[in-house]
């Protein structure tokens, strides 16, 4: 039995994976790193007040670290106050974790994720994974995923239209750029990471969605 450890829990694919853990028997506790509560109880879920900018390490503690951790620069404000939240809590968390014994991680990166983009965004999530990957995890498991379609309360008129050309014209869009349900990302997360792969293990959007159905 485990104890997992989750940040970014109260976002798309956070929540999901929360609810997933909660039912899956490998795991007596679910430590939720969280700044506000969330909005549902059970007695496997430990939420934890934790504030990434006064970290107190010894409550990111388990046998497997969740990241769900995310923002957007249109939330943050800025460009640095994004590198803030998707680059430097994520790896600080990482690190913390990983000197406390935890072994295993799954990250929710991006689509477009590279160190050599020329989008912020992606070149930040690339950056990310790059810095965490130097980290030596037992094995890191790093999710891809494409337009994710989910209960969003905040979606914008953007994500609609993406949502629904990639559903409606899927037959034309290549399998990697399809949109993907938040849930089915969060059952890879957990089915990865519990496999007995090591190392690195990246997953693009098509190979999350192959992946659970294998």
């Amino acid at each position: 039995m485990k104890t997992a450890v989750i940040i970014g829990s109260s976002g798309l694919i956070g929540k999901e994976l929360t609810k997933l853990l909660l039912e899956d028997e490998r795991y007596t506790k679910i430590n939720a790193l969280v700044r506000k509560p969330l909005e549902i109880n059970h007695e496997k879920l430990v939420q934890i007040r934790y504030d990434f900018d006064w970290p107190e390490g010894e409550h990111v503690h388990g046998e497997d670290f969740f990241c769900c951790l995310g923002t957007t620069i249109k939330k943050a404000g800025s460009q640095s106050a994004f590198r803030k939240v998707d680059y430097n809590y994520i790896i600080q968390t990482a690190e913390t974790a990983l000197s406390n014994g935890v072994s295993k991680m799954a990250l929710v990166s991006s689509i477009g994720a590279s160190t050599e983009s020329k989008v912020f965004y992606s070149k930040v999530k690339g950056e990310t994974e790059e810095a965490l990957g130097a980290l030596n995890f037992e094995s890191l498991h790093i999710m891809r995923p494409s337009l994710l379609l989910g209960d969003r309360p905040d979606l914008r008129m953007a994500e609609i239209i993406g949502a629904f050309v990639s559903t409606a014209f899927s037959f034309a869009i290549p399998d990697k750029y399809k949109a993907i349900e938040a849930k089915d990302v969060a059952k890879a997360m957990i089915q990865e990471i519990n496999s007995d792969k090591k190392g690195i293990n990246i997953l693009e959007s098509d190979e999350i969605s192959a992946s659970i159905k294998s």
